[in-house]
């Protein structure tokens, strides 16, 4: 009787352990007949906004292209994995994706996650197309790797002509030396502003002292704009101790500004005009960004922020590559069909404009388009 119930129980255990597997390691959103489109991004933690915003985004256009049909009778597949913005989980992540039966990519939101997403998909020749990795490195990878997104030189080079244009003399410049993308903005920032004669003073501070900017601001002080290439939250805070400090100048910034209104409440008063570089405006009348603005409140009940654009698009690009290159085989290789985006998107002939502009891609991976300067408005 032991020994039955010894078996009973292995047995049992054994078959609870099977059906565990199969359905922790199954992926009930990629199926055969469908077209599969994977990445990862942080839909948890301190940079959870940005993942949540790019899985929005791509979802919209994901029920956007299957509602018209999808492509050649298929319709489109999307699953995100949680990376918490965390290199290794990227690399998790990738592995579950593409052992599911991912054939094309998003990449990651961050660019940390993104350079290890990045680092397997040339292995594999998976193509991808990030929707906001911006640091260099991503797309340095192999030539499968595209972005949506400017990268980090471009923003600091626009800057640089921008504030020269504008006929600032008087420059400050505050950046974070312990971020690669602050440093990486500014580095281009900074190469740019000895190339066009713009002078600046500087100011630094780092990872572990960003929560009290009263000392830049008072080195800067009699600057008429200060460029700040990082997040939203430092920069808020530097609104603040500017406004304290009764100092005037210009706080310009780069996309990481995305969603620094939110950092305000009604009460906190802000003497700065915000302005920063951004490839979207929710409030444009262009036809393509008005479309998308309605379909996301409909759906989210919110305004869509400059990430969840860049997710939309970068499905959208991956759409109209694959059209492009007339694939007809659902269940193509991610390797065959890669080779076929790849010279689909960089094509002389092609491009793409969606809710971020107009879009045409270099063999290198990189997007050109056409930046604005938006203002923050309260």
């Amino acid at each position: 009787m032991k020994k039955f119930v010894k078996f009973v129980s292995a047995a049992m255990a054994v078959a609870l352990a099977v059906v565990c597997f199969a359905s922790c390691s199954s992926n009930q959103v990629f199926k055969k007949d469908t077209w599969n489109i994977g990445c990862t991004g942080p839909l948890t933690g301190d940079a959870a906004s940005y993942g949540i915003s790019v899985q929005k985004g791509a979802t919209i256009a994901i029920e956007e292209i299957n509602a018209a049909g999808g492509l050649n009778g298929y319709l489109f597949a999307f699953d995100m994995k949680d990376d918490k913005a965390e290199a290794a989980d990227a690399a998790t992540g990738y592995d579950t994706l593409f052992e599911a039966g991912m054939q094309v990519s998003l990449g990651s939101v961050t660019s940390g996650s993104c350079k290890s997403f990045a680092a397997k998909a040339a292995q594999d020749n998976v193509f991808f197309i990030t929707p906001s990795a911006s640091e260099e490195a991503v797309i340095q990878y192999g030539d499968n790797a595209f972005r949506v997104c400017f990268g980090d030189p471009d923003q600091g080079t626009l800057a640089a002509d921008q504030i020269k244009a504008d006929g600032y003399t008087n420059v400050g410049v505050i950046y974070e030396t312990s971020s690669s993308y602050s440093a990486g903005v500014f580095d281009a920032f900074k190469a740019e502003a000895e190339k066009i004669g713009l002078e600046y003073k500087l100011a630094t501070f780092d990872g572990e002292n960003n929560k009290d900017f009263s000392s830049q601001v008072e080195t800067l002080k009699d600057c008429d704009i200060f460029f700040m290439p990082f997040y939203y939250t430092e920069a808020s805070l530097v609104a603040k101790a500017a406004t304290a400090k009764g100092v005037n100048a210009v706080l310009f910034g780069v996309d990481g500004f995305d969603g620094i209104d939110a950092m305000f409440t009604k009460d906190d008063v802000i003497n700065n005009k915000i302005l920063y570089i951004t490839p979207f405006d929710a409030e444009s009348t262009d036809p393509t960004v008005s479309k998308f603005v309605a379909a996301y409140k409909a759906k989210y009940n919110e305004t869509p922020d400059q990430f969840a654009a860049d997710g939309y698009d970068s499905v959208m690009a991956i759409y109209n590559a694959m059209k492009k290159a007339d694939v007809k085989d659902v269940n193509i290789s991610a390797s065959d069909l890669c080779n076929l985006l790849k010279a689909a998107i960089t094509a002389s002939d092609f491009s793409y404009t969606g809710a971020t502009g107009t879009m045409t891609w270099a063999t290198s991976g990189a997007c050109t388009k056409v930046p604005q300067i938006k203002e923050m408005k309260r």
